[in-house]
């Protein structure tokens, strides 16, 4: 059976394909005006036309069949599968010609440590490998045709559920994803906290297809798939539901069986990769390297431009340097003084800053308030487990909301500064990237063990016993006063009931304590969740911060120094003799000819781009 794969770097002709010509183009006629400031940027954007790889993020809750449908879509077997086995850390698949693995361990210094091939699918947080440092990653690169065309999948820990409560990991892959694929088998329509974690990934990563798993275990998946497109339109997300079943991939790829295959959804899982993911990708690609062209098409033109002006007609060149001083004093201030684009930037630092504390303390106080609400309507000693799962679940939520929002934010910050040089035609944006929440909870402490107290039989004993006592006592005694003895039917009655009141009155007073403690509990859990993941978020705006900084700062660069070499190059042409003036404005002039042709390619390139 031959596998009928995505090639990431298929293109339509006349796109993709014309674009390292004319970066090659741009390159030497930025060599030649001597900007390699330019020709580094355009170095840049090759790397990213010329980089094939697609990285693909499957995510899904726990049991739902994502390592399974890694191994089958990869024909390999690098995740672990089983009933009791689970994916522990995120595990990243790439191409290579052997066989390899590594364990990235460490913090900010990230460290790889080889892994034997056959020990891979018993990674865990624990492992004996990382030596005590914090896992990161498993890295495998394998052999494989899909791996060969450039895709990278990653497969990741299961969303939920005991013991895995945190989607931190999760979506901060996301956030860097091309494609993510949302996992959910066919025993049953999607869970609330499977369309809410639904919601979190379709803000952060813009394609987005749901696989439904296991169709070949339920013969109801049709209904089931409806079911989910139905819930899928009502929350307003659109995306595409493919059914798959892994197991019919697998036994395909042995028998060679291309009928099969299709059964097994495989073949409607490669036409969307090919028609959504490959063509989502190399449209941004175009987009993106498009404008770099066009910028530094404009930068080059400015430079040709005043020498051209200043070649042909000396009293133009005076208008010309009279008007270049004038915008190169701006610029200078743009890139030296404290402009309006770093104030705008500094001011929306701190109004984010604000504003993302002050989401993350509602959202934590809303849950905090849903979970006393519980604590009151029961006994929280009878199902704390529980009650706890549910909270780990609601935080992570709260938190992952949080910083998608965030990441919303950072992005319009970043636009709101880019608008201020829309002067210079440069609104391009750096890569933002502020929902990576890997290990936002490892400082935070589990939520308290709560003591459910329960009252054995003895203790039952003694406190009707306590509470029996005086009333045996008091109504035998009245008893006496009528000739009966200490110990009769009547007093007895009494002692029973007074008893009974006395255990239901120990068995509340103990509820009631157990409230208390559980909702000191829950607040204590919710203010460590607050000041952990708060400096968090501190400390990566500060990240996003220097990020614009140092891309605008760039950019104003860039433009100070193409109005500054503009001014010399018309103040030079100015003072060339006339038999060298000829000369030079003929080379000049072919320049900026080939300047402009290129800008209209990348035009037209651009403009294929955005219509695609």
């Amino acid at each position: 059976m031959t596998d009928s794969t995505p090639a990431p770097g298929d293109a339509p002709a006349g796109t993709t394909s014309a674009l390292p010509e004319l970066l090659d183009r741009m390159v030497g006629l930025a060599e030649e005006a001597g900007r390699g400031d330019l020709v580094t940027r355009l170095a840049g954007a090759r790397t990213r036309l010329t980089d094939p790889r697609l990285r693909i993020v499957v995510v899904g809750q726990l049991k739902q069949g994502k390592s399974q449908f890694v191994n089958a879509l990869l024909n390999l077997e690098v995740c672990s599968v089983g009933d009791d086995e689970a994916t522990a850390v995120p595990t990243v698949i790439g191409h290579a010609a052997k066989p390899v693995a590594y364990l990235v361990v460490g913090g900010a210094a990230e460290d790889r440590v080889p892994v034997p091939l056959d020990q891979i699918t018993a990674i865990t947080p624990a492992t004996d490998l990382a030596e005590g440092r914090e896992v990161a990653r498993l890295e495998v690169d394998a052999p494989g045709p899909l791996l060969a065309d450039g895709l990278v999948v990653v497969d990741t820990p299961g969303v939920g559920g005991h013991g895995h409560p945190y989607a931190a990991t999760t979506l901060g892959m996301v956030a860097t994803a091309d494609a993510v694929l949302f996992v959910s088998d066919a025993s049953q329509e999607f869970t609330a906290p499977e369309m809410r974690f639904l919601q979190q990934v379709t803000e952060l990563c813009p394609t987005v297809a749901c696989l439904l798993t296991k169709t070949d275990l339920y013969p109801q998946w049709r209904a089931i798939a409806d079911a989910d497109r139905a819930h899928l339109r009502t929350a307003g997300i659109d995306i595409p539901v493919l059914p798959v079943s892994s197991a019919l991939r697998i036994h395909a790829l042995r028998l060679q069986d291309e009928q099969l295959n299709t059964e097994a959804g495989f073949v409607d899982l490669y036409r969307y990769l090919r028609g959504s993911v490959v063509a989502t990708a190399q449209q941004a690609t175009r987009a993106t390297v498009a404008n770099d062209l066009r910028v530094v098409s404009e930068h080059l033109a400015l430079t040709y431009g005043s020498e051209l002006a200043g070649l042909r007609d000396p009293d133009t060149a005076r208008r010309a340097v009279s008007g270049l001083q004038e915008a190169k004093d701006h610029a200078e201030t743009m890139r030296r003084r404290t402009a309006q684009w770093q104030q705008t930037l500094a001011d929306g630092i701190g109004d984010l800053a604000a504003d993302i504390d002050h989401d993350l303390r509602d959202r934590l106080r809303a849950v905090t308030r849903e979970a006393e609400r519980a604590i009151d309507d029961g006994d929280p000693g009878t199902d704390w487990d529980r009650f706890a799962e549910w909270l780990a679940d609601q935080t992570a939520a709260v938190v992952g909301d949080n910083f998608v929002w965030a990441h919303e934010r950072s992005v319009w910050l970043a636009q709101r500064v880019a608008a201020h040089f829309a002067e210079s035609g440069d609104e391009s944006l750096p890569a933002i990237d502020i929902a990576d929440l890997d290990g936002v909870f490892d400082s935070v402490a589990e939520l308290a063990a709560l003591d459910a107290q329960k009252t054995g039989l003895s203790q039952k004993l003694l406190v009707g016993m306590r509470g029996s006592y005086g009333g045996v006592l008091m109504f035998g005694l009245i008893s006496t006063m009528m000739g009966m003895a200490l110990i009769n039917p009547v007093s007895v009655g009494a002692g029973v009931l007074l008893g009974s009141k006395a255990y239901r009155d120990d068995k509340q007073a103990r509820i009631v304590e157990r409230r208390a403690k559980a909702k000191n509990a829950v607040r204590a859990f919710t203010d460590d969740v607050s000041f952990q993941v708060g400096k968090e978020s501190r400390d990566r705006l500060r990240v996003i911060q220097r990020v614009l900084r140092d891309h605008f700062t760039t950019v104003a660069e860039q433009t100070s120094r193409s109005i500054a070499e503009s001014l010399s190059a018309a103040q030079s042409a100015a003072s060339l003799a006339d038999s060298q003036r000829t000369q030079r404005a003929a080379a000049v002039e072919s320049s900026l000819s080939d300047v402009a042709a290129l800008r209209r390619a990348a035009d037209r390139l651009e403009s294929l781009a955005v219509t695609a």
